[in-house]
């Protein structure tokens, strides 16, 4: 699969089998997070690999958009104590999200599904999943990435719309 099918097969999947993923998936998939760009390449992240399900069926309840029921989790967060000094902190941001479409993508290549669900800036959430995972106060969770065999096979689309681009010539 190249690229530009993987861009175009990545898709929101909300409904998994209860098949497992394997270690060796597991492993891919945080390799291609680590493979994002990071500013100042202070790589300001914490990965978070849930499997557990009664962690699992904790998190479902951190926003009305996380009740997903899937065998995997991987919850991105930004860890404080690396990420740049002063007005310049939260750039982990920019680089905890470069690592999760990473995830996404590797997630398609394999034939996974996944679906990515936002968890900074809302409080509530970031503090039920603080307390779910037993963060220190140097981690903010960013997201959490549901990950299985998907149930549902939404067609691949391009989404390139002209009316969104401006050239400055």
């Amino acid at each position: 699969m190249d690229v530009r099918e993987a861009l175009q097969k990545r898709r929101s999947i909300r409904k998994f089998t209860d098949q497992k993923v394997s270690d060796e998936d597991i492993e891919l998939l945080l390799h291609a997070g680590m493979s994002g760009p990071s500013a100042v390449n202070r790589k300001p992240w914490k990965f978070y690999v849930i499997t557990n399900a009664e962690k699992l069926e904790a998190l479902k309840d951190s926003s009305r958009f996380t009740k997903i029921t899937a065998p995997l989790a991987i919850v991105v967060c930004g860890n404080l104590s690396k990420a740049l000094p002063f007005g310049m902190a939260e750039y982990w941001i920019h680089d905890c999200s470069a690592a999760t479409e990473n995830i996404l993508l590797q997630a398609t290549e394999l034939g996974l599904g996944s679906v990515w669900c936002g968890v900074y800036p809302q409080k509530g959430a970031v503090k039920r999943v603080t307390e779910v995972l037993k963060l220190s106060k140097k981690e903010v969770p960013l997201n959490i990435i549901y990950i299985g065999h998907p149930d549902q096979f939404p067609e691949a689309r391009d989404q390139y719309d002209e009316d969104d681009i401006v050239y400055v010539k």
